[in-house]
């Protein structure tokens, strides 16, 4: 494996093709020339604003040419990008700027928030000609760390996660692609918001590997096929979120959309339901599903495909890099079968592969660590997940665990999402409260008995809310404690109650 910094491979990538399309954003399409000769613009914009190596610089943008010129016009400096959404409440972007102190926030111009930290915005980056030599020392700088990106939606509270990694790679690299799937010299759609780690990842090593990536301002579900067909792509980044919004799309909707070029979905992020994964192995076939699990802090990862996937239903698949463990509360590594809290590592030297600002590790002296998820191995090391220990409900001393009753819910015909939380109930501790989405009416009786064929009572969830706007986020995570939260302090009121709690 030779590795090269990460602008190297970029500039590497436009010697193979200059004029070949490199990011294509709403059908708006720049050349790997153009991507690069933009990327050296916001390197020379930072530089003067005094950005240095070792520095992080925040990029608050929406999806677009410049997120991705800005991330690269960083590493050019070596310094370190930290993706961020620019919907963040000002009390959220005010806390992570606190925690991670950017030398520098790449800002929208319309962009009207009063930040406490010098501010580019892209209308200041002066534009590089195309095809010009980009210095030595732009190509050759090497990150420490080569991103930050932020967490912390399922707690309430902001993390950085500073990753250890440098800015090195070998876009060929044979792991690489056994863990990612991506091809090269393709076209592959990301339809998911750059400030989410898996589509940040997936359209920098997707790009670095010689492909065409296309993106959207914002996931639209027709919109995807189309780019699909459009550009013939061989390869789809989605969340189960995506596919269920995908699947859910008329016939009308979706005729003489082809998309016959599609060889690879990988999918992450969140628990697919079963019916719904069946769905898109049944229009694309078993060898073409692929599900990745892992932190955004990269100690370990599990891929699954179709195939594997049948012969161990609901699992994530056994680890292609690092190492996993289930322990119980006392420490004791539990048998297949029994549901504990996962610990994982990197390698038996236990090498870190990030460090968090605003948050500590849970680490053992003998480098496992624990990123609060919960599960089981099979006796073949496949791994189940079941959820994070944050989310788990104790109902009367039973653990309910979340995804399992959103995956009886969102089987439903007409249910297009559910979360569910638990609420404080004087006499059980807990009680379950799903909030729902669905395309007709549903009544809260009728969707407990039909629950009440797929789950064990005491799961079944006591109350509903059903609601209009989506719950979870286009990258399919959902902000659980706040919805918990919402309903707790009375802010938003829980409704359909079924008196099963």
């Amino acid at each position: 494996m030779t590795l090269m910094p990460i602008p190297a491979a970029l500039v590497a990538a436009v010697d193979g093709g200059p004029d070949s399309p490199a990011l294509t954003v709403d059908e708006v399409t720049q050349t790997r020339a153009e991507l690069v000769a933009r990327a050296v613009g916001y390197a020379r914009a930072l530089e003067r604003r005094g950005v240095e190596a070792g520095d992080i610089v925040s990029v608050l943008l929406p999806n677009g040419h410049d997120f991705i010129a800005a991330t690269f016009g960083a590493l050019m400096l070596a310094a370190t990008p930290q993706p961020l959404s620019n919907r963040l409440a000002p009390a959220e972007l005010e806390a992570i700027l606190d925690l991670s102190r950017p030398a520098i926030v790449v800002t929208a111009d319309d962009d009207s928030r009063s930040l406490a930290v010098p501010i580019l915005r892209p209308g200041e980056v002066a534009v590089t000609a195309p095809g010009a030599e980009v210095p030595a020392a732009y190509a050759e700088a090497v990150a420490a760390e080569w991103k930050a990106p932020t967490s912390g939606g399922s707690t309430g509270r902001p993390k950085v996660i500073v990753s250890a990694f440098p800015a090195l790679v070998d876009p060929d690299d044979e792991g690489l692609r056994s863990l990612t799937r991506l091809p090269t010299d393709s076209a592959i759609v990301v339809p998911g918001p750059l400030y989410h780690n898996g589509p940040f990842l997936f359209t920098i090593f997707g790009l670095l590997r010689r492909n065409h990536v296309v993106l959207s301002t914002r996931f639209d579900p027709r919109r995807t096929l189309e780019q699909i067909q459009r550009y013939r792509a061989t390869y789809l980044y989605a969340v189960p979120t995506m596919m269920m919004r995908i699947s859910r799309l008329a016939d009308e909707e979706v005729a003489g959309i082809d998309v016959s070029s599609l060889e690879t979905v990988m999918h992450t992020a969140s628990a697919c339901p079963h019916g719904l994964k069946e769905d898109w192995m049944e229009r694309f076939g078993d060898e073409a599903i692929y599900e990745i699990y892992g932190g955004t802090e990269q100690v370990a990862n599990t891929v699954i495909g179709g195939p594997e996937w049948r012969l161990h239903p609901g699992s994530v698949g056994r680890p292609v890099a690092g190492e996993l463990r289930i322990l119980g509360d006392d420490g004791a590594e539990l048998a297949p079968g029994e549901v504990g809290e996962l610990f994982m590592r990197k390698d038996p030297a236990g090498t870190p592969t990030y460090r968090y600002l605003g948050a500590e590790s849970k680490r053992t002296e003998d480098g496992w660590e624990s990123l609060g998820d919960m599960g089981w191995l099979d006796p073949e090391g496949y791994l189940y997940l079941a959820d994070k220990r944050s989310d788990l409900i104790l109902r009367g001393g039973a653990n309910i665990y979340p995804a399992e009753v959103e995956v009886a819910i969102e089987s439903h015909p007409v249910v297009l999402e559910a979360v569910v939380v638990g609420l404080p109930d004087e006499d059980l501790g807990q009680r379950v409260h799903a909030i729902v989405r669905a395309t007709a009416a549903l009544d809260p009786d009728e969707l407990s008995a039909y629950l009440g064929e797929r789950l064990s009572r005491y799961k079944i969830p006591a109350s509903y809310d059903f609601v209009d706007e989506p719950i979870r986020e286009d990258s399919g995570k959902v902000r659980r404690s706040l919805l918990r939260d919402e309903r707790v302090d009375g802010s938003v009121q829980a409704s359909g109650a079924v008196g099963r709690g």
